[in-house]
Order: C-alpha cells, then sequence, then structure tokens
C-alpha cells in the first residue's frame, strides 16, 4: 500500500512538470530565436584607441594651458610635435614650475633637449595601453546601453580579441538606422561664437583667428550653410547630461530637450550668465545644429537641440545622448544581413531534421524493445516539452546550433534508454523476476549513464563559458538537455516500468 502511494506521488509529479512546461512553452511563439533564424543583422566593429589616446591627451595638453595660466606663467608656447608630444617653450626661470607642472599630470616622460628654456615630453606607452583598453570597455558599455534603450530583443554584444566588439541584432527591421545608432560617437559641446564680422571675414579669406576655427551650420535646404567662428573650447559638454527626450515646436518639428547634473547647471548658468547676447553653438560629433544667442542667463541647466529632424532622427539622438558618447571613433568593419526568408528556411529544415530523427528512433524503440520501447518514446516526447518550456522560462534564445544541440540530447536520450533496457534484459534472461530485474537493470545502467553525462555536461559548460554566439547556443540547450535526459530516462522511465509490471501476475518482460 506504502510503495502505491509513493507512486502515485511520482506520477503526480511527473504530471505537474509536464504542465509546467506546456505552459510555459504555449504558444511557441514565445520562443527567441537568434540571429539566424529570424534575421537580422551582424556587426564587427574595430574601435580606435589611437584616436582614444590622441583625444587623451588633447585633454591633458589643455589642463597644462589651464594650470600654466593659473600660475599666471606669461609668454609661454605649447606645441605638439607629434600626436602623443607636448613641448612647453618658457621664461628659463619658470622652467622648474613648469616640470613640476606637468610631473603631477602625470603618465608624461621627458625627452631631454639642448634647449634650456624648452621641455618636451613624451605620453607613456604604459599610460596609452591603459587608456585603449579603457576605450575597449567604455565603448562596448555605451552600444549596449544604446542597443537597450533602441528596444532589440536579446541582442548580443561582446567583445572579441584586443580591439573587436561583435553586434548581433535579431530581428532588426531598418539596418541602416541601427548602424548609425551604434558608430555615432554622440561627443556633444556646447562652444561659444565669434560674433565679429571683421574677424569672420578674415576667416572665411583662409586666415587664423587665435583659439577659434571656421565651421558651418546646415540650414533648410534652399538656404546656404551659415559660417560661424566657432571656439575652438568647449564650455560645456555632454559628460555632465543627465537626460534627453523628444519633443515638438509651435511648428510641430522634432526636436531634442537636453538636461544636465547640478555641476553641469551651475556651468551651463555660469557661461549664459557672462556672455548675455553672444551666440552658443551646440555641436554634435563636429557638426553645428543650432547656434541661438544667449538672451539671458539659464539657471536651470536645460537646452534644446533643434535641426531638421525626424521623429525617429531625434528620439536617436536622445537615445546616444542619454546612452553618453563613445571614447573613440568605431568603424564598421565586417556587416552581414541575415534575411527572415533564410531563417525560416534554417527553422524549416531544422524542425524537419528534428521531426525525421525522432521518428526514426522512436520507431527503432518501438519495434525493437516493444512495449519497453514505448515507455522510451514517451518519456522522449516528455523530454522535449520540458525543454522547450524551461528555454521559455529562462528567455533561451534558440539558435541554429541549439537546435543541433537538441537534436543531439534526442539521441543522448535513447541511449541512456537503451543501456538501461540492456542490463534489464541481461537480467531478466538471469532468470530473475521481473520486478527485481528492473530494479537490478536501473541500478547497473545508473553508474555508466551517470559517467557519460556529466562529462558531457562539463564540456557544455567549458563551451559556455569560453565560447562566444553560436557556441554558446548549443552549449545552452546541450546542458539544459543533459539534466532533463536524467530526469527523463533515470526517473521517469522508472516510474512508469513500476506502474505497468506493479501486478504480480506479469511474469514475463516485454523488452
Amino acid at each position: 500500500m506504502q510503495m502505491r502511494n509513493k507512486l502515485k506521488w511520482k506520477i503526480f509529479f511527473i504530471l505537474v512538470c509536464m504542465g509546467l512546461a506546456v505552459w510555459q512553452m504555449y504558444p511557441l511563439s514565445k520562443l527567441k530565436l537568434g540571429l539566424d533564424l529570424q534575421g537580422g543583422m551582424h556587426l564587427v566593429l574595430s574601435v580606435d584607441g589611437d584616436k582614444a589616446v590622441e583625444n587623451t591627451v588633447t585633454q591633458r595638453i589643455k589642463y597644462i594651458e589651464a594650470a600654466l595660466n593659473k600660475k599666471k606663467i606669461k609668454d609661454f608656447e605649447i606645441a605638439r610635435p607629434s600626436s602623443n608630444e607636448v613641448r612647453v617653450k618658457v621664461p628659463q626661470d619658470n622652467v622648474e614650475i613648469v616640470r613640476g607642472i606637468i610631473k603631477d599630470e602625470g603618465d608624461w616622460e621627458e625627452i631631454k633637449l639642448k634647449a634650456k628654456d624648452t621641455l618636451q615630453y613624451h605620453f607613456s606607452s604604459k599610460a596609452g595601453k591603459r587608456i585603449k583598453e579603457y576605450a575597449i570597455e567604455q565603448a562596448l558599455e555605451t552600444i549596449r546601453n544604446r542597443v537597450d534603450e533602441f528596444g532589440v530583443s536579446e541582442p548580443s554584444i561582446q567583445r572579441q580579441g584586443k580591439d573587436k566588439i561583435i553586434v548581433q541584432l535579431a530581428g532588426i527591421k531598418d539596418p541602416d538606422r541601427a548602424k548609425d545608432l551604434i558608430g555615432r560617437t554622440a561627443l556633444l559641446e556646447f562652444r561659444l561664437a565669434n560674433d565679429s564680422p571683421l574677424e569672420l571675414k578674415k576667416a572665411l579669406a583662409g586666415g587664423q583667428v587665435p583659439q577659434y576655427e571656421l565651421m558651418y551650420k546646415e540650414e533648410e535646404e534652399e538656404k546656404e550653410p551659415e559660417p560661424l567662428l566657432i571656439r575652438k573650447k568647449a564650455e560645456l559638454t555632454g559628460a555632465n547630461l543627465v537626460d534627453a527626450y523628444v519633443g515638438f515646436n509651435s511648428m510641430g518639428q522634432a526636436l531634442v530637450h537636453i538636461k544636465f547634473d547640478r555641476k553641469g547647471a551651475a556651468i551651463f548658468a555660469k557661461v549664459t550668465g557672462e556672455n548675455v547676447k553672444r551666440r552658443l553653438a551646440i555641436v554634435l560629433d563636429g557638426k553645428v545644429y543650432s547656434a541661438p544667442v544667449i538672451r539671458d542667463r539659464i539657471p536651470q541647466g536645460q537646452a534644446i537641440i533643434e535641426g531638421r529632424f525626424t521623429h525617429d532622427e531625434a528620439k536617436d539622438l536622445a537615445v546616444v545622448l542619454r546612452a553618453g558618447a563613445l571614447p573613440a571613433p568605431v568603424v564598421i568593419e565586417e556587416e552581414r544581413i541575415v534575411g527572415p526568408s533564410l531563417g525560416q528556411d534554417s527553422i524549416d529544415r531544422g524542425i524537419w531534421a528534428g521531426a525525421l530523427a525522432g521518428i526514426l528512433v522512436m520507431g527503432f524503440m518501438a519495434l525493437y524493445y516493444l512495449r519497453s520501447g514505448l515507455i522510451a518514446n514517451f518519456a522522449l516526447i516528455l523530454n522535449i516539452i520540458i525543454m522547450l518550456g524551461i528555454f521559455s522560462a529562462l528567455d533561451v534564445t534558440i539558435t541554429l546550433p541549439g537546435i543541433a544541440g537538441i537534436i543531439l540530447t534526442i539521441g543522448m536520450a535513447v541511449d541512456a534508454n537503451i543501456l538501461i533496457f540492456e542490463r534489464i534484459r541481461e537480467e531478466h534472461l538471469k532468470g530473475k523476476p521481473v520486478r527485481l530485474s528492473i530494479s537490478s537493470g536501473f541500478q547497473r545502467a545508473i553508474r555508466t549513464i551517470l559517467d557519460s553525462n556529466i562529462t558531457t555536461l562539463i564540456a557544455g559548460i567549458i563551451l559556455f563559458k569560453f565560447g562566444t554566439g553560436p557556441i554558446r547556443g548549443f552549449a545552452v540547450t546541450l546542458s539544459v538537455g543533459i539534466l532533463v535526459n536524467l530526469f527523463t530516462a533515470v526517473f521517469v522511465s522508472r516510474v512508469f516500468f513500476e506502474l505497468i509490471y506493479s501486478n504480480p501476475k506479469i511474469q514475463k518482460l516485454s523488452i
């Protein structure tokens, strides 16, 4: 009686597992498909680490210049012999002060010169390597934030090698828009404009205006771009930005509202308060979007970027501004577009391969092992249902290698049942009673099954840990399949053997 109660509880547990799996997997459209199955875009990006170092050196030179001005050192000249070098010429009695300032900045290595009034430094290679590594990590995080806000389901963004980033976007419908969103540097700067007509005329004639550069603000299609003298040094950057969102002006044109943090708001208030009636250019990636006249001090730390934006363009600009600027330009080295039709063809072939494998295996089991083969077939069906339920519950993305992993586990599930059946048959041929043969057969087979499945599981975990993309997809389905196999082959099959052969009158095994 106690044995029958235990058997009922085991059957109830199996039915609960099956019900939960069906509930999780229904409808099958809930399963998330990877790039190779539903189509999408595959990009290989290269981060320009040298440019990141160059940008850092530019910032460091600005700090040195600011420090020299703060120390009230006059008659100094700063030059840049190469992208990673700085040369400072000062009155001889100020040389040690300059040397101390540069030493405090760190990461500089002095180049000995004969001239006693000139110091020259090279940015250290160790610091360069550190900045390149940081640039890769920051670019990875920035791109991930942009893609997440763009709304792509289950993107794959990972590092490859020293300076490569792999981006896979499944189900993407506008590849050009996605590329622009990912690759845009999004360096936002607020720079003052020089309103002197004479100096603007000089710049247009090819002359140089100290601390300013000639830039053009794009106008409507029928108008010529407006020339502007823009200060080289930014008064404020997007580093202090905390929010960006889309809005509309009175004409219904899209624009982007931006908001700064407390520090940025204080700087913005100071700049606008000290430069009333001057133009302040809003520059994004070296392009002037707008250059409004400052009418009054703006204390709230809010601004508006206007341009000839569509709603999608304004939305994407807000996304990249919220996600932050890339530390260095990224270059698309490889681009592959997988069409939905190709993905659907892969799905169809995978389903046919799985169905054909299942039919052949189940047919063999039923013909060769008779009633016991039917038990194995039921366990196999339950195996597939539970696997799909787990994939849905864990939001696992199914790829083509993942389907291969599922098909492989079907074979492994049958292999475990064959081991058990052969052991049971051997025990029964020795003259043991039916129930004792079943018990002995399972006990003898369990060690072999555990050994083979656990070693394969370890291989699957290693593939997941060190593999990338499709390899990890294969590892996930393989590992989940192995765990489910152990449950169905060792537990479920035995429960049904005990149920069918619980009647003591049955003296012969159908195996």
